[in-house]
């Protein structure tokens, strides 16, 4: 494990470099890691007790979106729900 932590590490720090964004993935993880997704709730009328889910990736700021295009990554606009959760 930790040398698969070592190679990751590394990986991300030559991607990081290679974007022209320095070599500290310490940074990089801290900043996206503020990136969550939300899940929106909403009660429907045909089945009562029964709710509709979605979950929603909340918008990076502007230093994150940033971030994100340097190291050539886009966020989803929605992610999909597990198949476990979709029956519950």
């Amino acid at each position: 494990m930790c040398f698969l932590a070592y190679v990751l590490w590394k990986t991300l720090e030559q991607w990081q470099s290679g974007a022209g964004l320095g070599n500290s993935p310490r940074t990089v993880l801290q900043e996206l890691a503020a990136i969550t997704s939300t899940d929106v709730i909403l009660p429907t009328a045909a089945s009562p007790g029964h709710e509709l889910r979605l979950r929603c990736v909340v918008r990076p700021d502007r230093a994150q979106t940033i971030l994100l295009q340097r190291l050539g990554l886009r966020l989803p606009e929605r992610l999909r729900m597990p198949r476990a959760a979709r029956t519950m």
